[in-house]
C-alpha cells in the first residue's frame, strides 16, 4: 500500500505552485522568481504531497560547501498541526546538516526555529511607498546597468554581503525578465548595488548594497522609477541603522515583519554596506 504522504524533490512546473502559495501569505514573490530559484539548486525544494496533490513545502538550497539558507516553510491552511509540516521540516534540515543555515522567520514561526536551534542576528522590516524621483548620487558617482559590469567584479561584490560565493544565482537574479539592475560605479569601482524584479504588487528591489547612504537612496530612486505603476518595497535590516534612516527619509513605511535567524554562528558580513536583502527565501 503506498504512503499517503510521501516528500519528494519539486518538479519544475512545483515552482509555479511554490509561488502561488507565497502570494497567498502576502509574502509578494517576483513574477519570475521561479526560474532563478529553481536553476539555483534544483534539488533544494521538497514537496510534501498527500495522497498525491502537493500540501507542504520548504527550499533547503546548498551554498558552496558549508551555508544554507532555508525558506518556502509552507503547509496549506487546512492541514496545519497534523505534523506533515513538521516532517517536511526534518527532510529539509537533514539535506543542510552540517552547515551554518540562515532564514528568515515570519512572527509566527520564530519561537519553532528557537525550539530547532536557530538564534536571531537581527529583524528585518519590509519598507514600502514610492520614493522621490530624480535622487542623484554622489559627485564622481555613476549609476550603469549591472549588466554592462564584468560578472567577476559583481560576484566579488556580492560575496562582501552574503555568507557564500553564489554566482549561479545573482547572474540569474539580475538578468532574468522583469528586472531592472543598477551599480553605482565610481573611478572603476563598484559603490552599490540594487536589483528591482516585478511582483504581483509593489515592486521589490533587493538586493540593496551601498558605500553610503547617498548611494543607496539614488539607486532606490532610479530603480523606482523604472517602475512608475507601483510602489517599491525593500527589506531593511535593521542592524544597519543608516538603512533604516534612508527608507524613512524617502518616505517608505513598515508593513512586513521577519528575523534573520542561523543555526550555528552568525556569518561575518558587510552588515554596514547591507541597506536591502535579496529575498526572503533564498537570502
Amino acid at each position: 500500500m503506498p504512503n499517503p504522504f510521501e516528500i519528494t524533490a519539486a518538479r519544475a512546473d512545483d515552482i509555479v505552485t511554490l509561488g502561488e502559495w507565497a502570494h497567498e501569505e502576502s509574502w509578494n514573490p517576483g513574477l519570475h522568481d521561479g526560474g532563478v530559484f529553481f536553476a539555483t539548486d534544483p534539488g533544494g525544494f521538497l514537496f510534501g504531497r498527500l495522497d498525491g496533490e502537493p500540501v507542504t513545502s520548504v527550499s533547503v538550497i546548498r551554498y558552496g560547501d558549508d551555508h544554507g539558507f532555508l525558506g518556502f516553510y509552507l503547509t496549506r491552511p487546512h492541514l496545519r498541526g497534523q505534523g506533515y509540516g513538521l516532517r517536511t521540516w526534518q527532510a529539509g534540515t537533514a539535506r543542510l546538516a552540517g552547515r551554518t543555515v540562515g532564514l528568515d522567520g515570519v512572527p509566527a514561526q520564530q519561537d519553532n526555529y528557537r525550539r530547532s536551534g536557530f538564534r536571531t542576528c537581527w529583524s528585518n522590516a519590509r519598507y514600502e511607498g514610492t520614493p522621490p524621483p530624480g535622487i542623484a548620487p554622489p559627485p564622481d558617482t555613476a549609476l550603469v546597468d549591472a549588466r554592462s559590469m564584468p560578472f567577476d567584479l559583481l560576484a566579488a561584490y556580492d560575496r562582501r554581503y552574503f555568507p557564500a560565493a553564489r554566482d549561479t544565482f545573482l547572474a540569474s537574479w539580475i538578468t532574468a525578465p522583469g528586472r531592472t539592475a543598477l551599480a553605482a560605479v565610481r573611478d572603476g569601482e563598484l559603490r552599490g548595488l540594487g536589483v528591482l524584479r516585478a511582483c504581483r504588487a509593489a515592486s521589490r528591489i533587493g538586493p540593496l548594497y551601498a558605500a553610503s547612504p547617498a548611494v543607496a537612496a539614488a539607486l532606490v530612486s532610479a530603480l523606482a522609477a523604472t517602475a512608475p505603476q507601483t510602489p517599491v518595497a525593500v527589506d531593511v535590516p535593521d542592524v544597519n541603522p543608516a538603512a533604516v534612516r534612508v527608507a524613512e527619509e524617502l518616505g517608505l513605511t513598515p508593513s512586513f515583519d521577519t528575523a534573520r535567524m542561523y543555526s550555528g554562528p552568525a556569518p561575518e558580513i558587510d552588515r554596514s554596506g547591507l541597506y536591502g536583502i535579496t529575498s526572503l527565501e533564498l537570502g
